[in-house]
């Protein structure tokens, strides 16, 4: 299966994790031609690189077609991608399927964790609606199992196996 990346994001700090009651802030996210993965760690220069030993969202993915759907069913005119603020935008998988797998994309190797939830933060980053149109395709948060660069472009897409799922609280 081949997988688009049609963007990749980092940002140095948070403008809504861990702001409940607080309000955003204003940190830009960057966009990329390259990002470097480190296994365990995350992505060099992002804002959950390091960020807890074993953290579910070293890498979190989100699907251009959902971007379009929200951009023209929700904002009804102009979005970046960046608005969702997750690292990498794909096209060609339904990344719901890869929650609970061990997958490759090129060289990388990735376990999927669960969806990247989306918070009540996206209708203020988007539009109001957006947090609800969400639920179901927040995108993907994953696990770096083996490092290396991603850049824009297309790639083999591997689904090796099934991983144990993760209980969770959430």
């Amino acid at each position: 299966m081949t997988i688009r990346l049609k963007h990749l994001y980092i940002s140095p700090d948070h403008n809504y994790f861990g702001r409940h009651g607080k309000g955003a802030l204003d940190y830009a996210i960057e966009e990329k031609q390259s990002i470097e993965c480190v296994a365990g760690k995350g992505i060099v220069d992002d804002r959950f690189f390091d960020y807890e030993p074993d953290y579910k969202g070293q890498i979190t993915f989100f699907d251009w077609v959902i971007y379009e759907r929200v951009r023209d069913e929700i904002v009804k005119g102009s979005l970046s991608p960046s608005a969702f603020r997750r690292n990498v935008i794909v096209e060609g998988v339904d990344l719901n399927e890869l929650i609970d797998k061990r997958f490759t994309i090129g060289d990388l190797e990735f376990t999927g964790s669960c969806e990247c939830k989306p918070c009540y933060w996206m209708d203020q980053a988007c539009a109001p609606g957006t947090h609800e149109f969400l639920k179901g395709y927040g995108g993907l948060r994953a696990r770096i199992v083996k490092g290396g660069e991603l850049k824009i472009r297309d790639y083999d897409l591997n689904v090796i196996g099934e991983i144990e799922p993760e209980i969770s609280n959430d």
